[in-house]
């Protein structure tokens, strides 16, 4: 017997951003990153929708890419002097991941980054707010799931805070929102939500209902990521973007994923490689590495028109590359000596990531090592 767990409710499509005005609160306290939402004109929309709602707002901003735990603990003495009983998460996955452990803090002071990872679960919340994700980047799907990734940044490590208890409670997915996204961040976000899709599609423990959300989410993704890339302003692209990220969300926050992000989560912590950029690089090596442990990618290639797992690798690259992505790491500038000094413990860090335990394949630290290597050179993975 399996759970199934996405928000309470999930508002899409064109203008479905009007639907803040539904929420009951007193006070928001609104979570952002930098100055984008400001500068196209989206926090001031949902500024207005909630005065209209007679709800008080005050804004947290600032939230870094990769967000730190220094900022989490910031953004939670924050909440605990405006006492919200709504808290939004506004902006791309860095804005609304720190929201979401401001949440935790805010309702347990004392917690330790390093041991909610460990523990794979966080206590019992909204016991003082709700949370209302709204995402205006088409990728991570973290308005629909159950997961946090905060940065260490004195250990250079990311720590994925995993519990259903961070599923949010309202979702609102506007693709009006995304249309300003530059074409880098469309491309790496895009392909964030592909990584999704086919993780949890070859879960370990994944079922019909993930299954049949993960491949159409593929599908989606396949046909509109190159047009919301080549045409900013294609609002149904960019809809169906939307859509799909969140569909490949509700995929993976209920089976999780593998050792894409596993991989990801180090070499983005150490190096600062974007995620989806990280993502994209490692999918096509790992579906050749978990091909010998499992004949489902032959039916995400069917899927598209082909046949093997192989192809399936081919058609990821071919995407990767339309969309101006790089093919290695070493294309992304780490240079090898800094990579050879920080492997062993990227490795380490790697295997002890809960999303190892979901990867079909089993593997050990020499298995995880060549993965990162390959993918490091750009080579073909043939393990």
């Amino acid at each position: 017997m399996t759970k199934f767990i996405v928000p309470k409710e999930i508002y899409h499509g064109v203008g479905s951003l009007e639907n803040l005005k539904e929420l009951k609160g007193k006070k928001a306290v609104i979570v952002i990153g930098g100055n984008s939402v400001k500068r196209n004109g989206v926090l001031e929309q949902v500024q207005n929708i909630l005065t209209s709602g007679k709800i008080e707002f005050a804004v947290f901003g600032g939230v870094e890419a990769d967000p730190s735990i220094d900022t989490v603990i910031k953004g939670a003495e924050f909440f605990t002097q405006e006492q919200p009983d709504i808290i939004i998460g506004l902006g791309g996955c860095s804005a609304i991941d720190a929201a979401k452990a401001m949440w935790v803090y805010y309702e347990y002071p004392d917690s330790k980054l390093e041991e909610l990872a460990q523990a794979f679960s966080v206590p019992s919340l909204r016991n003082k707010a709700m949370f209302v994700a709204i995402p205006s980047t088409s990728g991570t799907g973290t308005e629909i799931t159950g997961l946090a990734v905060i940065t260490d940044k004195q250990k250079n490590v990311k720590f994925p805070i995993v519990s259903h208890e961070l599923t949010p409670d309202v979702a609102i997915i506007d693709g009006n929102l995304c249309t300003s996204m530059p074409k880098s961040v469309t491309a790496n976000t895009g392909l964030d939500a592909l990584s999704h899709a086919v993780e949890a599609y070859v879960s370990n423990i994944a079922d019909v209902y993930n299954d049949a959300l993960a491949k159409s989410a593929l599908e989606i993704i396949f046909e509109n990521l190159p047009k919301a890339y080549n045409n900013p302003k294609d609002i149904n692209a960019r809809q169906l973007m939307h859509d799909a990220s969140c569909m490949a969300g509700m995929a993976f926050t209920n089976v999780w994923l593998g050792i894409v992000h596993s991989i990801s989560h180090q070499v983005g912590g150490v190096f600062g490689v974007p995620h989806g950029c990280a993502n994209a690089i490692l999918m096509p090596n790992v579906v050749r590495f978990n091909s010998k442990a499992t004949n489902k990618y032959e039916d995400l290639a069917k899927s598209l028109g082909k046949e093997s797992s192989e192809d399936l690798a081919l058609k990821l690259e071919d995407l990767r590359s339309q969309v101006g992505v790089a093919s290695s790491f070493s294309e992304t500038g780490i240079s090898l000596k800094d990579w050879e000094e920080n492997l062993d413990t990227m490795v380490q860090n790697a295997l002890n990531d809960p999303c190892t335990l979901f990867n079909p394949r089993k593997l050990n630290f020499d298995d995880m090592k060549a993965v990162f290597q390959a993918c490091y050179s750009g080579e073909i993975l043939s393990l």
